[in-house]
């Protein structure tokens, strides 16, 4: 059986552009995954993923996994709220085109419809332009949380591209 899935890529080219969501409460914290730790990301892949239908990293090898946390070009990092985790996002920089991907992005299920994941985003999108990139961009589906697309749009990003996949 095969299901229509709808593809957006949306990017924001500019810090200015950014509708910033404030941090909900000093309780929470976001900091980069430093030093490495790949079952952190494996962890919120895992978890975030089983209701979005994220299957692409699960047959990876632990060596694999931390390959691609130990890329020099990926920043992990981690939202929690205290000491409990809460989401994270994974920003892949692309040198060639100075140009940021938000690769994946999501909040554990007991904490998502709190508007944590626009103060989340609003991060996502502020940390690689710190680093003077000319463009941060990110691809949702119709099979994430469904405010996700309100979300990027929310925070200022365009739909560039829309492509539809039968999976």
């Amino acid at each position: 059986m095969t299901e229509e899935v709808k593809r957006n890529y949306l990017d924001i080219h500019s810090l200015e552009d950014l509708k910033e969501v404030n941090k909900p409460s000093e309780d929470y914290s976001l900091t980069l995954i430093d030093p490495i730790n790949f079952q952190l990301n494996k962890f919120f892949y895992k978890n975030i993923g089983k209701n979005h239908n994220w299957i692409d990293r699960l047959s990876w090898s632990e060596e694999k996994w931390i390959n691609y946390v130990s890329n020099e070009n990926v920043r992990s990092y981690v939202f929690k709220f205290k000491n409990d985790l809460v989401g994270f996002f994974e920003l892949i920089f692309h040198p060639e085109k100075n140009e940021t991907e938000i690769a994946y992005f999501g909040i554990l299920e007991e904490y998502q419809n709190k508007k944590l994941g626009s103060y989340l985003l609003s991060e996502a999108i502020k940390k690689p332009f710190q680093d003077n990139v000319s463009r941060v961009w990110v691809h949702t589906c119709s099979l994430d949380h469904r405010n996700a697309l309100n979300n990027y749009v929310s925070r200022g990003m365009q739909i560039f591209k829309t492509e539809i996949l039968n999976i």
